[in-house]
């Protein structure tokens, strides 16, 4: 399978089974397209058949010189003697032991306090109760939760706890207890724990910021961008908008992290289709570490991104990776989480192939200590999947999850990006359609796009460096 695309000048041929990504000139770019339906896909290196290659010979030389189209065919056979052209798909049948193989937890979103100081308008969380009451995890529950990590990681020795909310410096004593809990665990066990903490920055302070240096690999730091556009979405519960409070407490926390292991994280709706503005202003305010991604909600909010943005959106994607690529070229560069991918290494393919782990390596955990395949699902009854003091109890569902991967799903076998986004995200699938396996199609055009930026930014910087 074959994806060719053209962005910013650069003529991209993309090789999905083998995972090869390839700049060529206008004429070898033809070629490929013209040999493609001839050829297919292939175990092994093959000749291109003399008549197929006459035959696109014969085409190429109809807009460039017959040498040039000579040459591009030499190299689209080096390519394929290489394998990095119309190489099979031999991943299908790797799945089929998913169901099978034994469920190792190595992750939880620990939901240490459904309550919120803010009224976020597109918050699926409805301001940290999901769907229910308003509560705060006790040390009790919370201990309980990393025992079960612990006992179930079976010999995984790098595990990840969460502290989500709502908002869960509401409860900062507590993540403290739990943090100093999972360290006494670490030694006897040998574990190693590393702490994320997502805050909308309110309740921030010095003794906080210390602590979260010392003990939490990794920061979430909620802000949509620019004051307008955030403190209309991202307001107190009275109105009042909280850009102004939380940006110099951001940039403090910035700072002192060496601007690495923290994301400040956005959210765009409708109301900011132009979101690249606000991609550029958290740039411009010091920020290195950047996500800015699309809400996710009931079409019926005035807020909720339509099939008729999608072309705008596109083009915004392009937009902002230009932008960003001459902010690299100029020495201020940024990391866009959207555009971060490795084309050398990056996830192992049972990664690839069934993503983030929800329902079976990452759990989601309530204050009262019920389990569910995620945050997003919290809340939900028909995910409840057990908790902390009887474990699993429905592991239908552990296996429902297990068999969630892109060859599962239709729309995703054919799709060029099913080994960058591994199928998508399971509750976007399911709140539009009512079921795991299938697509979040708004979502889908928006990653593709994304996935093409990020190899475009890739391309421009190794031309830069030859």
């Amino acid at each position: 399978m074959i994806h060719q695309y053209k962005n910013n000048g650069y003529n991209i041929v993309m090789d999905i089974a083998s995972g090869s990504v390839h700049v060529v000139d206008d004429v070898v770019y033809d070629a490929v397209a013209l040999l493609e339906p001839v050829i297919g896909e292939v175990m092994s290196p093959v000749q291109i058949p003399e008549t197929a290659r006459k035959n696109a010979e014969a085409e190429l030389s109809k807009t460039y010189p017959a040498e040039d189209a000579k040459e591009a065919l030499d190299e689209v056979q080096e390519l394929i003697n290489a394998e990095e052209l119309y190489t099979k798909d031999i991943y299908q049948t790797y799945v089929t032991d998913f169901k099978a193989r034994k469920t190792v937890v190595k992750a939880l979103c620990l939901h240490i306090a459904h309550d919120c100081n803010l009224g976020c308008k597109y918050c699926f969380a409805e301001e940290g109760e999901y769907h229910g009451r308003r509560a705060l995890m006790s040390f009790e529950v919370g201990k309980k939760a990393l025992d079960f990590l612990v006992a179930n990681s079976g010999n995984r020795v790098n595990l990840e706890v969460d502290f989500f909310g709502g908002e869960p410096l509401m409860n900062w004593d507590v993540v403290k207890q739990l943090v100093e809990y999972g360290r006494s665990l670490e030694k006897s066990n040998n574990k190693k724990f590393r702490f994320t903490l997502t805050t909308n920055g309110i309740l921030l302070n010095d003794e906080i910021l210390e602590f979260v240096n010392k003990e939490m690999g990794n920061i979430v730091l909620s802000i949509d961008g620019r004051k307008e556009i955030n403190d209309k979405m991202r307001p107190f519960r009275g109105g009042q908008g909280s850009y102004d409070l939380i940006v110099p407490k951001f940039q403090k926390l910035a700072e002192s992290r060496h601007q690495t292991n923290y994301y400040v994280r956005g959210t765009f709706t409708h109301n900011n289709l132009d979101f690249s503005e606000d991609v550029k202003h958290l740039a411009d305010l010091g920020f290195e570490q950047i996500s800015v991604e699309p809400v996710v909600t009931d079409p019926k909010e005035p807020y909720a991104l339509r099939p008729e943005d999608v072309p705008q959106l596109l083009e915004e994607y392009d937009k902002l990776a230009v932008e960003l690529l001459k902010r690299q070229k100029e020495g201020r560069g940024v990391n866009f989480f959207h555009f971060m991918i490795d084309l050398s290494g990056g996830p192992c393919v049972a990664k690839r192939l069934s993503g983030c782990g929800s329902g079976t390596e990452y759990l989601a955990v309530t204050p009262w200590g019920d389990f569910y395949p995620c945050h997003q699902f919290v809340g939900n009854e028909k995910f409840l999947m057990g908790n902390v003091d009887e474990g699993i109890v429905r592991p239908d569902i552990v296996d429902e999850f297990k068999c969630c991967n892109v060859y599962a799903k239709e729309k995703c076998r054919s799709c060029f990006a099913k080994f960058y986004c591994s199928g998508g995200c399971a509750a976007n699938s399911y709140n539009c359609h009512g079921k795991i396996d299938d697509v979040y199609e708004l979502g889908c055009e928006l990653q593709k796009k994304r996935v093409e930026c990020a190899i475009m930014i890739k391309a421009a910087l190794a031309d830069e460096e030859e």
